[in-house]
């Protein structure tokens, strides 16, 4: 009998699949691509929970971002208003010393203004009373003018107590 060339191919196919049970290739493969599999699976697994861990630390470093935003905009707003009241109380501070000054001045004035005027009365009444002095002298003789000059310096003295009080 003479075999043609598909028996002898069909014989090796079955030959060929049988030392591959025989030597359980199949079964390596499987647990080869098992392996490579539950390999992969871990290596997804891994990915994952490190996915997640970088969005919970990008979380807690946006948290730590807003907080420090919230925390420089509550600094510069107490800064804001530091400022604002500094310069009011500056404002303040100025308007009470350029009071003060003016008051001082005023005091001055009224003080100098006193003055001049008790120095004006004392110089005449000086001036009066040398001048009556000199009409008496002159127009009355020495007794009468005794008199009248006693009297004179006694009204005077009560004038000038009254103005001095």
């Amino acid at each position: 009998m003479s075999f043609d060339a598909t028996f002898w191919v069909a014989v090796s196919f079955v030959i060929f699949f049988g030392a591959l049970v025989y030597f359980k290739i199949p079964k390596k493969i499987n647990d080869l691509l098992g392996n490579m599999i539950s390999d992969i699976k871990k290596e997804i697994d891994e990915s994952e929970k490190l996915r997640s861990e970088t969005k919970n630390m990008l979380n807690e470093a946006q948290k730590k971002l807003d907080s420090a935003d919230k925390e420089v905009n509550k600094i510069l707003k107490q800064a804001k208003d530091d400022s604002e009241k500094l310069v009011l109380e500056m404002n303040e501070k100025f308007h009470n010393s350029s009071e003060i000054k003016k008051n001082t001045a005023q005091q001055k004035i009224n003080q100098m203004k006193e003055n001049a005027i008790k120095e004006i009365k004392n110089t005449s009444v000086k001036i009066a009373v040398e001048s009556v002095k000199k009409i008496i002298s002159t127009s009355v003789d020495k007794s009468k003018l005794d008199n009248l000059f006693d009297k004179n310096l006694e009204e005077t003295k009560a004038e000038l107590k009254k103005i001095n009080s």
